[in-house]
């Protein structure tokens, strides 16, 4: 089990939810254990980067430092982190003298990126989604690096294989500049730690959910609001926020030279109508659900990180209970759709 019952909801306020997903067990102490020296947090101000923070500065040492690197646009949030115990710096990932500056760690989670917004700025998608992974990787050619990716990268999965494609299958994304841009992100990770040896993961998650945002607190407000439910893509993956981030710190211990791909979700390939449904009891509505599901749809087997890190402790009814209780409260959201359901790789 990656997270114990202190890290359970369902959850009165952001507090208690933030509380849960900073609390480590015992198996993220010991793999964090077995490394060394400070963490660096590259791209901590995303949807999972506090949390993670959070989560190593309570599964570490405390004569470890864990330091976060975003541009901090969000208000407050710097403020917080640092409350916490966390370094914060400030800094634009694509400046090539900003990272030059950054103090050297042993531990990098790179989480930067770009994927909402790319149409119409296709260069930025590209940019920060390669150039800057080849900047980091360069200036930390001598540390352990875990580098955020994503199960986009694969082809579209058929869903009656009910599961999806393995680590052994080649990067061969539909058409779409933000697929394309993220198989460039690890190919910049993948020839630099060829070329200087670094250790590493490319870390591929599918649907991190945090009842503030993701496919369930979309499909969620959508069965809430009366909204129609486009199960074109049909299917998906899904895995607790929490635990995403506990795997991604417990991949630290688990560096290849060169670095390789992990595939990081759920056991279970889920229909997207199913779980519309499922909030429909929920919440006694009735969901508009429209369209016809596809054959295929981006997916992951995440069988070889079940096997390094045991199973997962929350299970999708779990997920769907908390979701729909924080709906049900007035819990806030993000804001930030996920846009899972679009095909043609637009974003």
């Amino acid at each position: 089990m990656t997270q114990d019952n202190a890290a359970r909801g369902p959850f009165m306020d952001e507090a208690a939810l933030e509380a849960a997903l900073a609390a480590p067990d015992a198996a993220l102490r010991a793999d964090l254990a077995k490394t060394s020296g400070d963490l660096i947090v590259l791209g901590a101000g995303g949807k999972m980067g506090p949390s993670l923070a959070r989560l190593a500065r309570n599964a570490m040492a405390e004569d470890r430092k864990v330091i976060a690197v975003a541009r901090f646009s969000e208000s407050g949030l710097r403020d917080t982190l640092e409350r916490d115990g966390i370094e914060t710096i400030a800094a634009d990932l694509l400046d090539r003298d900003a990272v030059a500056a950054l103090p050297d760690a042993e531990n990098v989670m790179f989480m930067a990126g770009r994927k909402f917004g790319s149409s119409g700025a296709e260069h930025l998608t590209w940019a920060m989604n390669a150039l800057c992974p080849a900047l980091v990787a360069e200036r930390y050619a001598s540390s352990r690096i875990i580098a955020f990716s994503t199960g986009c990268v694969y082809p579209f999965w058929p869903v009656d294989a009910l599961s999806g494609p393995t680590e052994d299958v080649a990067p061969n994304p539909p058409p779409g500049d933000y697929a394309w841009s993220c198989v460039a992100r690890e190919r910049m990770f993948e020839h630099m730690s060829v070329v200087h040896n670094t250790p590493g993961r490319l870390f591929r998650l599918n649907y991190a959910i945090d009842v503030r945002y993701g496919v369930l607190h979309d499909l969620a407000q959508k069965v809430l609001a009366g909204e129609p439910i486009d199960v074109s893509m049909g299917h998906v993956t899904l895995i607790w926020q929490g635990e995403a981030n506990a795997r991604a710190l417990r991949s630290l211990a688990q560096t290849t030279t060169p670095t390789s791909p992990i595939n990081v979700t759920g056991e279970h390939v889920i229909a997207v109508r199913d779980i519309a449904e499922a909030f429909a009891k929920r919440f006694d509505k009735p969901a508009n659900i429209v369209g016809t599901e596809a054959p295929t749809a981006w997916l992951n087997d995440a069988s070889a990180s079940m096997k390094a890190f045991g199973p997962l402790a929350i299970s999708l009814e779990d997920m769907i209970d908390w979701q729909a209780d924080w709906l049900i409260r007035g819990g806030r959201s993000l804001d930030k759709p996920t846009h899972f359901e679009a095909r043609d790789g637009k974003y």
